[in-house]
């Protein structure tokens, strides 16, 4: 398994931001902003994750998927251990992520990686943001975003 940096045509990466979102205007948003990383396994990409730079040195994980046929072998991890060391390099002091309420999974993930919870944001996943009303996941209708931060020491 090897991660590095994608430099190519990101549309080829539309479908992972797919995965990671329901919503094509927010897709069409980050699709070009950031940096990526991709997890290639002998030619075929598995995941990927993006980062983005924010202002005082904050970044921001915006997007991150592993193909379905692969979850659970511990790609995540990775892609989310080689965007924390990205954003380090860049000399970022903190990693902001946000997910969905609803999602119980990512919850657990992003605290076993490190993250603690900052805020939530109430009514985020809306019709504004291009999301379509009735999304459930878990059995839990999508509407509030939970922040998560990770500092980094100097």
């Amino acid at each position: 398994m090897n991660i590095e940096q994608y430099d190519g045509d990101r549309e080829v990466l539309r479908p992972f931001f797919r995965l990671a979102d329901d919503s094509e205007q927010q897709i069409d948003a980050d699709l070009k902003r950031g940096d990526v990383l991709v997890a290639d396994d002998d030619g075929e990409l598995v995941g990927q994750v993006q980062v983005v730079a924010g202002r005082e040195r904050i970044w921001e994980l915006t997007s991150l998927a592993v193909i379905e046929s692969r979850r659970g072998e511990g790609i995540g991890r990775l892609l989310v251990d080689a965007a924390v060391r990205h954003c380090r390099q860049q000399e970022a002091v903190r990693l902001l992520v946000a997910t969905a309420a609803a999602d119980i999974g990512n919850l657990r993930f992003y605290q076993r990686q490190g993250f603690r919870m900052l805020c939530i944001e109430r009514d985020a996943f809306g019709a504004a943001a291009g999301y379509p009303d009735g999304i459930v996941i878990d059995g839990i209708p999508l509407l509030d975003r939970v922040w998560f931060d990770q500092e980094f020491s100097a």
